[in-house]
């Protein structure tokens, strides 16, 4: 009998657009497994063509988890991301599946396999302040100027943070100048997040990661962010807004912060167009940075949808089963 230390659990992760989705199903498809989404704009319910979550065709195919649990005027914590994830990665394996985590957002995959580290307080008045930044210098310069902010206090957390994120840039500034405040032996936040967490504990872990070849990932990015805006996301998010307003902070992830400039009158559509495909090209660099710091991670160099990448995470994956299975008491 497997206790429930001996849980094998397959981790997915990659840039934007390298066919995560496509690979993770294929797996599930095969082995057995269900799917837990890793992606923080996947949890909020209403928005579907600038997310780029898996299709409910798709999820009708294998289980998902993690997507549509929230709506987009709530805030969805990496460490509440942490807590239901850990939750539903329970519930697979009590089933007697094989949990397969699967999606792009570091920090939430941090969360949930590393922990969280306790942050000091927070300062209200810090957080007004430089959300009154935001506010003076606009929305299209506001956020990057807080991003080069943090980018000075800590180079490593600002690359695993999306500048559009505010809130994560807001308190990883305080939390950084919480640390430059201990003089010169301080701890930057990316050696914090090292102490004190609550790891995930009772699984085995296969880290496989996607990493195509860069002028092709920027060609599926390319087509999938114009795709994105022929596919109605100028309408989706004309009822996001109209339900939610322009301060509802889902809203400002990439596309959909594009697509309301578009309908404020500060973009044309080409503009817009042309700076999600190169928001989505800057996040895929900062996603490789962040995933590449792993070094559990197993590459596969190519997209998720390519025959031959499938047949060698397929191969991975049945090594790994077997070792897992080698290693039970008879």
């Amino acid at each position: 009998m497997v206790s429930s230390e001996d849980v094998p659990l397959i981790v997915l992760a990659g840039p934007t657009a390298s066919g995560k989705t496509s690979l993770a199903i294929r797996l599930a498809e095969r082995f057995g497994g269900e799917i837990v989404s890793c992606d923080s704009v996947a949890v909020y319910r209403e928005m579907e063509i600038g997310t780029a979550k898996p299709t409910h065709e798709e999820r009708s195919l294998v289980p998902h988890h993690m997507i549509d649990i929230a709506w987009p005027d709530e805030q969805v914590t990496a460490g509440e991301y942490s807590r239901l994830a850990r939750e539903a990665l329970a519930g697979i394996s009590s089933r007697g599946a094989i949990p397969i985590v699967a999606g792009g957002t570091g920090l939430y995959l941090r969360a949930l396999i590393d922990g969280l580290f306790p942050a000091p307080a927070a300062r209200p008045e810090l957080r007004d302040r430089l959300r009154r930044r935001i506010q003076t210098l606009g929305p299209d310069r506001g956020p990057a100027h807080l991003h080069r902010i943090l980018s000075r206090l800590d180079a490593a957390a600002a690359a695993e943070i999306h500048p559009n994120d505010v809130p994560k840039v807001i308190r990883a500034i305080e939390v950084s100048l919480a640390a430059n405040a201990d003089g010169p032996g301080r701890t930057p936040m990316r050696e914090q997040w090292k102490q004190g967490r609550d790891r995930l504990t009772g699984y085995c872990i296969l880290r496989l990661g996607l990493n195509p070849p860069r002028a092709r990932l920027y060609e599926r990015i390319n087509e999938r962010a114009a795709a994105m805006f022929g596919r109605g996301l100028m309408e989706e998010t004309s009822r996001l807004l109209e339900r939610y307003g322009r301060d509802c902070r889902a809203l400002g992830s990439l596309g959909y912060a594009q697509a309301a400039a578009v309908l404020a009158g500060e973009l044309t559509l080409d503009a817009a167009v042309a700076q999600a495909q190169q928001g989505h090209r800057n996040y895929a660099k900062r996603q490789l940075t962040w995933f590449r710091r792993d070094e559990q991670m197993h590459w596969l160099t190519g997209l998720g949808s390519e025959t031959d990448i499938v047949e060698e995470a397929f191969r991975r994956v049945e090594e790994f089963l077997r070792r897992h299975r080698d290693s039970l008491p008879q």
